[in-house]
């Protein structure tokens, strides 16, 4: 049974507006089958695989009489691998601007290419949508209170793709596979890798710094490159979405850190696979960094699916003391840590109680997290 993404609702309240509906996100996350997915409830949708080097070439460069010949009668057209199509973004918009009466929609495993080709041509022209890797509402939704609670330290080891949750058993394999074919793919072909080697000594250093401020500068020192190598790479994975950043929260306060940054990975299946742990939780030793990715992860796909527009960082002082997670929305401050064990007890920082009048700070362990990644008893896909 496939599982069910929340996305789906969001995309087909988009179908009539007139815009292209335009699908981003990682590598393996189910961006073409869930496309597939909504066209067949559409009538006599055109699909073109732009894997084909037919599809390719006749796409590249076409002119409007040239894509009305491509599209015929149809009235709803799939563009899928569209970044592998040269100028594929004029493509597009010609579709859009000329054809109007055609429902377009598009999707590509390499968001990086894709992103960049169409974010001028189809400005005005689309929505976008970004797919993740299954969040927990999603397999909550799938498998049960019961079953997915059972398998929450698993999906912490092995992550939150849809091959390693379809496939139990063959987690180690399917992961090596995506970090190895998969996640470097997209930016090995990027303009601005020239060094593979060098990338993976990043991934491998930042997967044994989830949780910790990370420095430019040790990173630099340890995998021995320059600092502004060390920042542009770390900008590549965030667009490929393999990790996403953190920034200190401050309003100037003198003792606050301003700079530095958390860096955590959307997946942490793809986190253990780069340092080749795969050990449960009373069998690590870094099972608190490991729940905080987790944890933080699935607040942001909870954020994004939900339409939250909510300002987030970490807090700390040049005491040492932290604030693992705060979200600021409407003006108001909410701040939150993150115990694996639910028993551990949290002490809200002094300064920080004084400096934004707030005497509590919301401990999320095992025992109480699903609210806070957006699961409620009754909760329904929007």
């Amino acid at each position: 049974m496939m599982i069910h993404r929340i996305q789906e609702e969001l995309i087909e309240k988009r179908l009539s507006s007139g815009k292209a509906i335009v699908m981003l996100g990682p590598r393996q996350t189910g961006k073409t089958t869930l496309m597939e997915k909504i066209i067949s409830k559409l009538e006599n949708p055109l699909v073109l695989n732009c894997d084909d080097p037919f599809i390719r070439s006749r796409l590249a460069g076409s002119n409007s009489a040239q894509l009305r010949q491509i599209i015929g009668s149809h009235r709803v057209v799939f563009v899928d691998e569209a970044q592998r199509v040269k100028n594929i973004g004029i493509t597009l918009k010609l579709i859009t601007d000329q054809m109007k009466d055609v429902l377009l929609l598009v999707s590509g495993s390499s968001s990086l290419e894709l992103a960049n080709e169409i974010n001028e041509p189809l400005t005005g022209r689309k929505f976008e949508f970004m797919l993740y890797p299954v969040s927990w509402q999603e397999f909550y939704q799938h498998a049960g209170y019961i079953s997915a609670m059972q398998q929450l330290e698993l999906r912490m080891v092995y992550g939150m793709y849809p091959e390693v949750i379809a496939q139990p058993g063959d987690e180690k394999e399917i992961l090596r596979e995506i970090t190895g074919s998969y996640l470097y793919k997209d930016l090995l072909s990027w303009k601005g890798i020239r060094k593979p080697e060098i990338l993976d000594k990043l991934l491998k250093a930042l997967a044994l710094q989830i949780g910790n401020l990370v420095s430019y500068n040790e990173l630099a020192n340890t995998i021995q490159v320059d600092k502004n190598t060390v920042s542009n790479y770390i900008d590549l994975l965030e667009k490929a979405f393999v990790v996403f950043k953190l920034h200190p929260f401050t309003r100037n306060q003198r003792n606050e850190i301003s700079t530095g940054r958390k860096i955590y990975f959307y997946d942490t299946g793809i986190r253990n696979a780069l340092i080749n742990n795969f050990n449960l939780m009373d069998s690590r030793n870094d099972t608190g960094a490991l729940w905080e990715n987790f944890m933080v992860a699935e607040r942001m796909k909870f954020l994004h699916y939900s339409r939250k527009y909510t300002g987030t960082w970490f807090w700390r002082n040049h005491q040492q003391k932290e604030i693992d997670y705060i979200e600021e929305a409407d003006g108001k401050i909410s701040a939150f840590e993150f115990k694996w064990n639910p028993e551990k007890r949290f002490k809200v920082p002094s300064s920080f109680a004084e400096n934004y009048n707030i005497s509590d700070v919301e401990v999320i362990s095992r025992k109480n997290f699903l609210p806070f990644v957006g699961v409620t008893w009754k909760r329904k896909f929007l």
